[in-house]
């Protein structure tokens, strides 16, 4: 069996709250840096396919997950710390400094249902 390795260009993709760096899209994984501004916030999330695992570079976020909007728990992170995101988790991530966090995650880039969204993004369940 022989393999080769090929260049791939990284890809910004703008968002509301900063910006993502995709620098792996495959048809078995994901590699993002996601850039958050100070005072910025992700939407209120789910996935109903994709596990996803943050890991905070650089900054503190502050970051809400449980199984529900209604049973969320709240923690701050800073570089270093790292959280599995498994499908059907609700989170959110605020930024409490300007943020750099690296996602490794499943290639469902499109499986987001946004529940609550300060940008006017939210979508349906």
């Amino acid at each position: 069996m022989t393999g080769c390795a090929t260049s791939v260009p990284p890809r910004r993709v703008d968002k509301p709250w900063g910006h993502e760096l995709i620098w792996a899209d495959t048809e078995l994984y994901v590699g993002k840096i996601l850039h958050v501004k100070a005072g910025e916030a992700l939407s209120l999330q789910l996935h109903r396919q994709k596990d996803e695992t943050i890991y905070v570079f650089r900054g503190r976020v502050r970051f809400e997950s449980g199984p529900s909007p209604e049973e969320l728990t709240a923690s701050e992170l800073g570089p270093g710390e790292a959280l599995r995101l498994r499908p059907g988790t609700v989170h959110r991530m605020e930024a409490i400094e300007d943020s750099d966090l690296l996602e490794a995650s499943t290639p469902h880039l499109q499986d987001v249902v946004r529940l609550q969204d300060r940008y006017g993004r939210a979508t349906e369940p």
